[in-house]
């Protein structure tokens, strides 16, 4: 998500508002005070249930590479992370600093980035509609910082349970989605049964798309050209499927985890809406599924233990992730 996704006109507003007026929500599901939503499903027996998904002990990462040399994936309009080196040999052959007692010395550096600028979970409270956040928090507790609905209740929890990998893409017959490919419920039930794994309740939903890949492919000029996500877009057959199925994590390799302007509808990230703001489903946005999905094709296993935990920033609409899928 970016900064500018909240640039919406007041027709707009309403719009979403109307579109999800009789929505379901899980507002006061889990108390007044709630700030982690529907991770409440991963109770310590859902995180069993994905321990027993362990059956090889291959572990597969899937954060991207933050400061790349192609450019990290990110919204445009926001910066490449830049990683600053301040402390080198090179400082202690200049004279700004002498080898510690002993002889030992040692390098530093620091980092500039987006908080969402790479593989990252969303707060709760970073998008909203009718000026309310997720539990009916008031979108005045995110001004200077999020008071409520914050990424550090979701960083202290953690994200463990149950991971299922579904590759869209090769569903769709391609290699990568492309800009403006949509999908749908039939295409994520499709998609399990034809590599013949089976969605339960409290799965975490890992989707791959491979559209992130292109950057590297085709290089930044084409590809953030005409700039326009493939992904799923909003109806309420879906909605009520994740409603239904309890999905605490909505997790994916593109940048917003939907179609950006959805065109069925004419609405602005209304997922965002719908799956976060209103059911509390937590959104792991920018992963990176390549290795995995080619160990899923060849072993036909399509479950693993997922586990992540955002960086505990106080006060933060999102902070970076590496995800572990552990087969």
């Amino acid at each position: 998500m970016c900064d500018d996704h909240h640039g919406v006109t007041g027709d707009q507003s309403a719009d979403t508002s109307r579109l999800l007026a009789t929505s379901p929500s899980n507002w006061g599901r889990w108390g007044e005070t709630d700030e982690v939503g529907s991770l409440n499903f991963l109770t310590s027996a859902e995180v069993m249930r994905g321990v027993r998904s362990v059956r090889q002990g291959k572990v597969f990462t899937c954060g991207e590479v933050i400061g790349s040399a192609s450019g990290d994936p990110l919204w445009p309009g926001r910066i490449h992370a830049k990683r600053e080196t301040v402390i080198d040999k090179a400082s202690y052959v200049r004279g700004d600093l002498s080898s510690l007692p002993g002889g030992a010395e040692f390098a530093d550096d620091k980092i500039e980035m987006f908080l969402q600028g790479s593989t990252q979970f969303d707060a709760l409270g970073h998008v909203w509609y009718d000026d309310m956040l997720w539990n009916g928090y008031p979108a005045t507790d995110t001004n200077g910082g999020m008071k409520k609905a914050s990424i550090l209740p979701i960083a202290e929890r953690g994200v463990v349970g149950r991971g299922v990998l579904l590759d869209m893409a090769r569903f769709k017959g391609k290699e990568y989605l492309e800009k403006g490919d949509l999908l749908g419920l039939d295409d994520i039930l499709g998609c399990a049964e034809g590599q013949g794994v089976t969605i339960e309740r409290h799965d975490i939903l890992c989707l791959r798309l491979g559209f992130l890949q292109l950057l590297h492919i085709q290089g930044p000029d084409v590809f953030y050209r005409d700039f326009l996500e493939p992904g799923l877009t909003y109806s309420p057959a879906l909605v009520d499927w994740f409603h239904r199925m309890e999905i605490p994590c909505l997790s994916t390799d593109t940048i917003s985890n939907e179609t950006e302007l959805d065109p069925r509808v004419g609405v602005q990230i209304p997922l965002h809406c719908a799956l976060m703001r209103n059911l509390g489903i937590a959104f792991n946005e920018i992963c990176n599924f390549e290795r995995l999905a080619e160990d899923c094709h060849a072993d036909g296993q399509w479950d693993f233990l997922y586990a992540a935990a955002p960086l505990k920033v106080a006060e933060a609409t999102g902070a970076p992730t590496n995800v572990l899928a552990i087969k």
